[in-house]
């Protein structure tokens, strides 16, 4: 792992900013174990996180946030798999796995992965929707940019609900802004639910003291075992 050092100039002098640690290739090391901020709504924006507020419903999005109850149906307390936005804004940390060739996010939330090829490839043709999509990386800069497509319409975005169909198109930006962050920025576009793409980011914050650990959907989840959603 090579390390290069950001350096920006003032009158006089040299500030050294940050170390931004690299791969053998030059790309930027994303490896290691991450801390995230929770992030329920998306829309919204606060501390930890930048979003556009006012969402742009088409009226089918609007309506299908509107008839939302958790207490009703919440898949995520049946232990389905949460999808890639909602594994994402979860508060639990995750781990990334970086070589020359692909990335692997380990989500200790539901103990799922995904993996991510940055080889150039794009899509498979007559992908089956999934839970999580079907991503391509590739670099832009500094900056690990992951396309995913081909989602199942069986997730929200988030938490609070934010609904998605199956035209559902994410767009994730990875920058290692120094030895010990991430700047994370992801891009929603999804032409039958909302009008036109909008945008969340936030940063990830590096823990080497941390550990992934094991996380059970089904031990003791008294959301289903007590009713308190159906």
């Amino acid at each position: 792992m090579r390390r290069l050092w950001s350096l920006f100039l003032l009158p006089g002098s040299v500030l050294l900013v940050a170390e931004i640690p690299r791969l053998p290739n030059g790309k930027p090391d994303l490896n290691g174990v991450w801390e995230r901020p929770y992030v329920p709504d998306m829309a919204r924006s606060g501390k930890d996180q930048q979003g556009p507020g006012t969402l742009p419903f088409t009226p089918w999005g609007a309506q299908t946030f509107k008839n939302y109850d958790v207490t009703k149906f919440d898949y995520t307390g049946h232990c389905l798999p949460q999808g890639l936005t909602r594994s994402m804004n979860s508060p639990f940390p995750i781990e990334i796995f970086q070589t020359t060739k692909r990335m692997a996010v380990l989500y200790e939330a539901w103990n799922v992965f995904h993996v991510v090829p940055t080889d150039g490839r794009g899509h498979p043709k007559d992908t089956n929707p999934t839970w999580m999509g079907n991503s391509a990386g590739g670099w832009d800069g500094d900056t690990l940019v992951v396309d995913t497509t081909a989602f199942n319409e069986r997730t929200n975005l988030d938490t609070v609900g934010h609904p998605h169909s199956d035209q559902l198109h994410v767009t994730e930006r990875y920058t290692r802004t120094d030895d010990k962050h991430i700047a994370y920025e992801i891009t929603i576009e999804d032409p039958k639910t909302y009008t036109k793409p909008w945008k969340n980011t936030r940063v990830f914050t590096l823990r080497p003291d941390w550990e992934i650990l094991e996380y059970s959907c089904e031990e003791n989840n008294k959301d289903l075992t007590e009713g308190h959603i159906h």
